[in-house]
């Protein structure tokens, strides 16, 4: 479809061949009705580039972070620089697609963010909406747009009137209230019966001397005691608190279930982390997710594209980056900003196609603290997925798999491979199943 200018341009190159046919041919009426048609075709130009270029806004939300159910007001101030009236304006506050692509919207608006409006000279406009957050994400709000041109509809004007503001929605947490987690705090250390590495600095006593001890084992005080050779016994480590992976490549997801199962893994791995932090206990995040703060930056924020080959070239943009994602870890600690972090790092968290989840736990193995469980949420399960957690618990990992999935078929189908790696697997089936399968996954910690 031609664009205004292009019917601008087709007008006057119209109006200027019929200027020429009238003064060759001596017609002076239709010449003058010529002169009075192009001089109203130039004003309203000028006009309209004056009533676009006089107008200014400037955008306040009353806050940056919210939770699921918050309410977030967002104010316009529109202002007109300009003595010359200016009869018509469309202003549009644009929101990013993934607020508004699914029933119900990520964020549900409340009264118009477009808007018709006319100011007189020096004047001003406040326009006013509120968006309430339905779903976690990382959620452009603007820049906002404006549209204005001449009363003849041959001029049209548009621009950037603010750059846009980032709202943060934190996800869902699923509180485990009837859990009793002060109960579970035992007096004193903790020994655990699980023996999985032994901790040097902890001596639990001597033992005689076996073939293979390397030296610095030998309890030197036992062996001129004994006089005999000696080794030292140590405590084993505490199996303490867990890192979290959670699989968001695209391809994991099945389309027909979608936003939910991802969304219900963000869920699950929020609520995972709240429970081990009401614990005590270290919690960190490893995902093969795309973060949309990364995005921005490297993309530049979105805004609304007023031809197919602007779209195109962003599309095409986007998908070639997708290809050179990193990972998004945060490493495994104690402590609430910890669990803000982890908080933060799920609700910027997008759909990937850069990273498969095989190729995540190979990359980042090496900076998983062995003393931690490793809680995998998978939305899918791969003979390549099953092999790369089979070989963590093979290289003393204690890893608990929880697959997401409705139907108990499905889930016995993706839990066959896991489990003949020896792997624990939990069925998580909707949210109201998230309670529980936090209470198993965290029953064994010490609290």
């Amino acid at each position: 479809m031609s664009s205004p200018d292009v019917h601008a341009g087709k007008w006057l190159l119209g109006t200027l061949v019929l200027l020429a046919v009238s003064l060759s041919l001596d017609l002076g009426l239709l010449a003058y009705a010529t002169y009075a048609l192009l001089g109203a075709m130039l004003t309203s130009r000028l006009l309209s580039r004056v009533w676009a270029e006089s107008l200014s806004a400037t955008r306040e939300c009353s806050r940056v972070s919210a939770s699921i159910g918050d309410n977030v007001a967002v104010v316009i101030e529109l202002n007109n620089r300009s003595r010359i009236p200016v009869v018509w304006a469309l202003v549009e506050d644009h929101l990013s697609r993934h607020a508004l692509a699914f029933r119900p919207p990520k964020l549900d608006v409340a009264g118009s963010r477009i808007q018709l409006v006319s100011l007189k000279g020096l004047g001003r406009q406040t326009l006013l909406y509120q968006l309430k957050c339905e779903g976690r994400g990382f959620f452009q709000i603007g820049p906002l747009v404006l549209e204005t041109g001449d009363l003849f509809g041959l001029h049209r004007r548009y621009r950037l009137l603010t750059e846009p503001h980032f709202l943060l929605v934190y996800p869902k947490v699923v509180l485990l209230e009837d859990f009793d987690i002060a109960s579970r705090r035992p007096i004193g250390e903790i020994r655990l019966t699980h023996r999985l590495y032994e901790d040097p600095t902890r001596i639990a006593g001597a033992r005689p001397y076996e073939r293979g001890d390397p030296l610095n084992r030998i309890h030197w005080r036992a062996t001129a005691r004994a006089s005999a050779l000696h080794s030292k016994i140590y405590e084993p480590t505490t199996i303490a608190g867990a890192t979290i992976l959670l699989e968001f490549n695209r391809d994991g997801f099945d389309p027909q279930h979608e936003p939910y199962r991802s969304e219900l893994a963000v869920t699950a791995a929020a609520s995972l982390a709240n429970a081990l932090y009401e614990m005590g206990q270290q919690v960190g995040l490893v995902t093969n997710g795309r973060d949309a703060a990364d995005r921005i930056r490297q993309e530049g924020w979105e805004v609304d594209f007023r031809t197919r080959r602007a779209a195109r070239t962003a599309a095409a943009a986007t998908e070639s980056e997708q290809y050179r994602l990193q990972p998004m870890v945060v490493e495994t600690r104690r402590g609430p900003e910890q669990l803000m972090r982890i908080l933060e790092t799920l609700a910027r968290v997008e759909l990937s196609t850069g990273l498969r989840f095989a190729e995540l736990v190979t990359e980042t193995a090496g900076r998983l603290p062995r003393d931690a469980t490793v809680l995998a949420i998978l939305p899918s399960v791969t003979a390549e997925t099953a092999v790369v957690l089979g070989g963590l618990r093979r290289r003393g990992f204690a890893v608990t798999a929880i697959v997401v999935a409705y139907h108990i078929h499905e889930y016995e189908q993706l839990a066959g491979p896991l489990a003949g790696e020896g792997i624990e697997v939990r069925h998580l089936k909707d949210q109201d199943d998230i309670a529980n399968v936090c209470r198993r996954c965290t029953s064994g910690f010490p609290a």
